[in-house]
């Protein structure tokens, strides 16, 4: 099992959690409240983890094949802006965990809101106490519900 501490102050930022082996099917949502909130259902379990290989949120770039291009968020919209079909451009192999896994980081401001939650669409959304930038919650009513950890924001311990 793994613990994740905040690389710039040592912080343990999460209880002990399990890695699976791949980044699990982004659950199907159709934008109507679940239990009073507007949330698509996790991708990642609690408890658990995954590295995702594709690239994850900000920037977003255009798209090589404007005529087929995928999603800007995964098993969400596309973003269209000026007649431009744009896919995420930020990092790859962003650690994915179940936003609930991490309940001591605090927003940073970014700017970015949304009706129900956070977007995730201008970078890393959340901190450690100690104002490092950790990762992008996505947590918006049209967008997968998730935690992506910015490479090199978080450091490893395993746990016997």
């Amino acid at each position: 099992m793994t613990i994740f501490h905040c690389a710039a102050c040592g912080t343990p930022l999460t209880g002990p959690l399990t890695l699976l082996p791949a980044v699990p099917e982004r659950p199907s949502y159709d934008g109507l409240p679940v239990d009073g909130v507007r949330r698509a259902p996790s991708t990642v379990p609690r408890g658990h983890y995954a590295v995702d290989p594709d690239p994850t949120g900000a920037p977003f770039v255009p798209a090589e094949d404007q005529d087929d291009c995928v999603p800007a968020y995964p098993g969400g919209p596309s973003i269209v802006e000026d007649g431009v079909e744009l896919v995420a451009g930020g990092p790859r192999d962003t650690l994915l965990l179940h936003p609930g896994d991490m309940p001591s980081l605090v927003p940073h401001p970014t700017g970015e809101s949304g009706c129900c939650g956070l977007p995730g669409n201008r970078g890393p959304n959340l901190a450690c106490r100690c104002g490092a930038l950790i990762g992008t919650e996505m947590s918006e009513c049209w967008t997968p519900y998730e935690l992506h950890l910015a490479p090199g924001a978080v450091t490893e311990a395993q746990e016997a």
